[in-house]
């Protein structure tokens, strides 16, 4: 990539003129005041402004352009490039130097301005180490206040007041024109006549010098080389996501816009999409735009992939693979995300009641947002299929083995093409079990280490509790459920609490592992608060007026022992809660635990 000299004055020009425009996918300009008069004695003082790049226009990536925010370009005009980088720089460098109207900016404060940009003549050639300061912004009505007295107004209303103070309007600073019936008004003796000339020699001839190095990448540069380098040169320091640069790409299809007589919104087709799935399904609510690229990806490709392998079955290493990645995404055709979105979308609305069905309600309660993605991808292709009953036994189980394998926490790109293969082989009856469920494997020792909602495993356990059908030990005319998780405020709760331990004066870290929590009411909790297991179980008793025996009953239906906590004995409900978690794990998985001694006599589910 070859690096062109172009001088500012140009290239403010082309931006003027439309030429040089910005691909929809550009965040908005948000430079500040300080910002901009440190960047005008950048230029003033010919130091390094810093590379710009542009993509040339008319190649196969056709990104949806819109004009430098506040530019006036005429109708119609077409860009011949798109600013990758530089957005921020030419835009504040348009508005100070070029525009005829007041730069809408803010302060460090973030208060909004309407300002003008001067320098002051006889200051920009002193130091030019107090060069910015040289660089004044002036409010819209030209009125600027140095004090706090009548007298300390500089008025800037007219040109012949400007000349005056010697303050100088930088917005015709590119205008020869206009610069020179300015210093004809300034330069009205000697000593002005002096100033004026080391003035236009030390900044004027500058600014009309300046060069800016410019890179130009050519039209045929591929939408994921777009990505890369706007994600590596953006000195905004915003990562591109690249559901907006595929926005900026369907907008950019023509094709769709002759046939529909508009461009195609993809901002506004996925709020529509995520608004329906999280009205109705709050465990959905954070589920991400990217996640519904790579679920819609990931079944093309399948289709893809499956339609080779008809017509060429002895050509199984020629055929198309699944893929999700980047660049897959930034080359998925319109037609095809127009043609499989509602498919996914259906897909999308069944894993929230796939979740529910495991008890998994909320957003917060989600083990793994990532596993929705393969998830929605293998009940696209397998539809109605998946609610076989043997196919459904097999998704639930691969499900949970994703969770307590602790298979999504990092990198999954490679995970959900296999697992959307395997898994629908296997739902087929064509191939074996999923890798998923083939490595996950959990460890005893992992229960004492899952203190808090970061881990996947943790709201695993929560969900399989409630898959019981667990009671809380206040609410005890149904299990705790969707409503009364939210009604009753129920979180994971200590069931011996901090204090209880602070009394014995025992630092014991299990006391935070998930072993010694239950979900429990923020009512039962109160009732808890620092009171031993025997003590707060006969208040439950008391209060609710429920016999000891259906306390018990409702102790026990969250895995837990009550002869243990009636005998405040930590240790023997820390070792019996194990063994019960453990079982519901395992059945979950459908396969057993590491364990780290021989089983102890666990309850029967």
């Amino acid at each position: 990539m070859a690096v062109h000299d172009t001088l500012l004055e140009t290239l403010l020009n082309d931006v003027s003129a439309g030429k040089i425009q910005l691909p929809d996918f550009q965040r908005a300009w948000k430079w500040d005041d300080e910002r901009i008069r440190s960047l005008l004695a950048t230029v003033t003082r010919e130091f390094p402004l810093g590379v710009i790049m542009s993509l040339e226009t008319g190649g196969k990536a056709q990104f949806k352009a819109r004009p430098l925010q506040g530019t006036k370009v005429p109708d119609g005009a077409a860009p011949a490039h798109l600013l990758l980088d530089g957005q921020q720089r030419l835009t504040s460098l348009y508005h100070a130097l070029v525009s005829s109207e007041p730069v809408q900016t803010e302060d460090e404060r973030h208060n909004e301005l309407s300002v003008w940009y001067y320098i002051d003549i006889v200051r920009a050639i002193g130091s030019e180490d107090e060069r910015e300061e040289a660089i004044v912004s002036v409010p819209a009505n030209r009125l600027l206040r140095r004090g706090s007295g009548p007298d300390d107004v500089i008025d800037l209303t007219s040109r012949e007041k400007e000349c005056a103070a010697g303050m100088f309007p930088l917005n015709l600073s590119l205008d020869s024109m206009a610069t020179n019936d300015w210093q004809w008004t300034y330069a009205v003796d000697e000593d002005r006549r002096r100033t004026w000339g080391r003035f236009n020699g030390e900044v004027l001839k500058r600014i009309n010098k300046f060069l800016v190095p410019w890179v130009k990448l050519p039209k045929e540069t591929s939408n994921e080389a777009v990505c890369t380098v706007f994600e590596k040169v953006n000195t905004g320091g915003l990562v591109l996501n690249v559901f907006e640069l595929l926005t900026a790409t369907y907008a950019g299809n023509r094709e769709y816009a002759s046939q529909h007589g508009s461009e195609f919104n993809l901002q506004e087709d996925w709020k529509g999409i995520s608004k329906g799935l999280s009205e109705k399904y709050p465990v959905l609510e954070d589920l991400k735009n990217i996640d519904f690229l790579q679920a819609l990806t990931l079944v093309i490709s399948y289709h893809k992939r499956h339609h080779y392998l008809a017509e060429h079955p002895r050509r199984t290493t020629d055929a198309p693979s699944i893929r999700c990645k980047r660049r897959d995404l930034l080359t998925l055709p319109l037609a095809d995300y127009r043609k499989w979105s509602p498919a996914v979308t259906e897909a999308l609305a069944w894993a929230g009641d796939f979740l529910q069905g495991q008890c998994v309600f909320r957003s917060g309660e989600l083990p793994y947002r990532t596993q929705l993605v393969p998830l929605a991808a293998i009940r696209t292709i397998l539809g109605e299929a998946a609610d076989r009953p043997d196919a459904y036994e097999k998704i639930v189980r691969w499900y949970w083995c994703g969770v307590f394998g602790e298979l999504y926490g990092g990198t999954t790109e490679s995970r959900f093409p296999k697992d959307v293969e395997q898994v629908i082989d296997w739902v087929n009856g064509t191939g074996r079990e999923p890798d998923t469920v083939t490595e996950a494997a959990f460890q005893e020792q992992r229960l004492h280490t899952m203190t808090t909602k970061v881990s996947a495993a943790y709201k695993g356990v929560f969900a399989l509790l409630l898959q019981q059908g667990c009671y809380d030990w206040y609410a005890t005319d149904a299990p705790i459920n969707a409503d009364t998780l939210v009604t009753e405020t129920v979180d994971f709760r200590q069931i011996f609490p901090k204090a209880w331990f602070e009394r014995a004066g025992t630092k014991d870290p299990r006391m935070t592992s998930v072993i010694n929590k239950s979900p429990l009411s923020l009512r039962a909790a109160k009732t808890i608060g620092g009171r031993s297991p025997a003590t707060y179980l006969e208040m439950f008793a008391r209060e609710s007026g429920l016999p000891v025996d259906w306390i018990d009953d409702l102790v026990d239906s969250q895995r837990i022992d009550p002869k243990t906590l009636r005998a405040n004995d930590f240790e023997a409900f820390y070792q019996d809660r194990i063994q019960r978690l453990l079982t519901l794990i395992e059945k979950a998985m459908g396969r057993p635990a590491g364990r780290e001694t021989p089983a102890s006599v666990a309850a029967s589910d």
